[in-house]
């Protein structure tokens, strides 16, 4: 009988542990598209270290400008056709990765005028990336699955618009994921109010280039109590640990693996809005092999 009791209480004790783990297990979002050194989004995708792909970036939209993607050396802005990319992009949705289309960027030409113009820039985007229709849809009849914002230059007005837009696109069938790239001071300054419909599924906050909230030679006190703020207010399904995949992919704010290891990730993943780590970027991670030394402990 002892024995019994004892296998039966090593039997449930390692059910909760499965349990526990599941519910803590993050997966990795990857920016790809900025450096023609990356390898293509297939080889990208096939790696098995990303669970979410952002293709960076249409960075000229709004105010009735002509919508441009920039995915610098992978092909020609000139065109904006990237044809070849959509059975790079079903590729990887067969794989269970979602793909999405990173709208902005750290340099650009976007803003939007007026709660129509993010309508029409919504029309757009569902028409041209999405389950909509369009005789020159750039990745051909590949259908991603949502929209990134990552909104770093401009004005902070309308952004709310263009989010309430694009989830009612969910209704005709397919859901339209939300997800967010904002920097980690608090409210940020462009999406801060967008962020607050609650429609966005992911948030990854960008926990570098910003000292006052952000990890510094072994101290995570400013990350950690930026992270309890980000997770407190803002109404996300999942927020996400923005970081550079190397020294050299931002001025500041890289963490070595050491330390993400044994110190943040354990601070934060506590959380039930904890949903992993976000890497700027895919050319930066194969130079320092960043996701690979992480994904066992996100």
């Amino acid at each position: 009988m002892a024995i019994k009791s004892a296998i039966s209480l090593a039997f449930i004790s390692s059910v909760i542990l499965v349990l526990v783990s599941g519910i803590e297990a993050g997966g990795i979002a990857i920016y790809w598209g900025q450096n023609g050194n990356e390898g293509t989004l297939a080889d990208t995708c096939a790696t098995g270290s990303y669970d979410f792909v952002n293709i960076a970036f249409l960075p000229t939209f709004g105010n009735d400008q002509t919508p441009m993607i920039d995915l610098a050396d992978h092909c020609d802005p000139c065109s904006n056709r990237y044809t070849n990319l959509s059975s790079d992009i079903k590729s990887c949705q067969a794989k269970g990765i979602k793909v999405m289309l990173s709208i902005g960027g750290g340099a650009g030409s976007y803003y939007l005028s007026s709660s129509n113009d993010a309508r029409q820039v919504a029309t757009y985007l569902w028409n041209n990336f999405l389950g909509g229709q369009s005789a020159s849809r750039p990745f051909g009849d590949a259908v991603l699955d949502g929209i990134d914002f990552d909104i770093e230059v401009g004005t902070k007005r309308h952004w709310d618009d263009l989010a309430r837009y694009l989830s009612g696109y969910s209704k005709h069938g397919r859901k339209v994921y939300l997800t967010a790239a904002p920097q980690c001071p608090f409210p940020d300054a462009w999406v801060g109010g967008a962020l607050k419909t609650g429609l966005f599924d992911y948030v990854w906050v960008q926990f570098y280039n910003n000292p006052p909230c952000q990890y510094a030679d072994g101290d995570i006190a400013n990350l950690e109590n930026a992270w309890k703020q980000w997770i407190t207010d803002v109404p996300a399904t999942k927020i996400f640990l923005g970081l550079p995949a190397s020294p050299e992919a931002a001025s500041s704010g890289f963490i070595p693996v050491s330390d993400l290891t044994s110190k943040v990730l354990p601070a934060i993943k506590g959380s039930a809005k904890y949903g992993g780590v976000m890497l700027w970027s895919k050319y930066y991670d194969d130079q320092s092999g960043y996701s690979s030394a992480i994904k066992n402990y996100v």
